[in-house]
């Protein structure tokens, strides 16, 4: 099944981004296969989405993801926890919401200034490889424009989901997936199933048909 065709059929107004869908697929892809992390962000309705996507890249979203033998055997090999664990975890693609942490993004906000508040996230946990999965319906966000430019510093991929033109994120972004819709509730109705798509694309390649 070819998951970002099916987008297409289903929602023809994506066609415009086909290119970069398929581009933003690759690169979660390359960075998954990599080992490395998904750091997700986003203010208001995009901060949910982007712990949305995180609940379906850390466990099952539609297909069964069964830990390996040898990893069932180390989890039951402790006690009656570990064989209830070996029973019951799921393989997961690591991805964090830096939306998260109430304690410390309100410290990051109180002591450096809210524009920060994810800079200071991506500049300390990213490494080369990782992607920084940016939500921004104007694309012009303040603390996610800073949040890109750490992450480009430290050598971080930015995928970015937006609207309108794009905005400033446009230009910091490795990949920029821009859905035709000007208003923040239609731009964030078109991430919905643009982030479906990709996680259920990664899922299919990692533990399904490939896509």
């Amino acid at each position: 099944m070819n998951y970002i065709e099916t987008l297409l059929e289903r929602i023809p107004a994506l066609t415009a981004v086909a290119d970069e869908l398929t581009a933003a697929y690759e690169l979660l892809k390359d960075c998954c296969t990599a080992g490395k992390s998904i750091y997700t962000c986003g203010n208001g309705g995009s901060a949910s989405d982007s712990e949305h996507i995180v609940g379906e890249l850390m466990k099952s979203f539609r297909l069964p993801r069964p830990l390996s033998a040898a990893e069932r055997e180390r989890l039951s090999s402790q006690n009656e926890l570990g064989t209830d664990l070996a029973a019951h975890l799921q393989k997961g693609l690591r991805a964090v919401p830096l939306t998260a942490s109430s304690a410390l993004n309100s410290a990051i906000t109180n002591d450096m200034g809210g524009r920060f508040v994810f800079a200071q996230q991506v500049f300390s946990y990213g490494t080369p490889g990782d992607v920084l999965l940016c939500l921004s319906t104007s694309g012009n966000s303040e603390n996610i424009l800073y949040a890109a430019a750490a992450a480009r510093a430290v050598g971080v991929k930015v995928l970015a989901l937006s609207g309108r033109d794009g905005g400033q994120l446009k230009a910091l972004s490795d990949v920029c997936i821009i859905c035709p819709a000007d208003t923040t509730e239609a731009v964030q109705e078109y991430h919905l199933p643009v982030y479906h798509t990709l996680c259920a694309a990664l899922e299919a390649h990692f533990w399904g048909t490939e896509e």
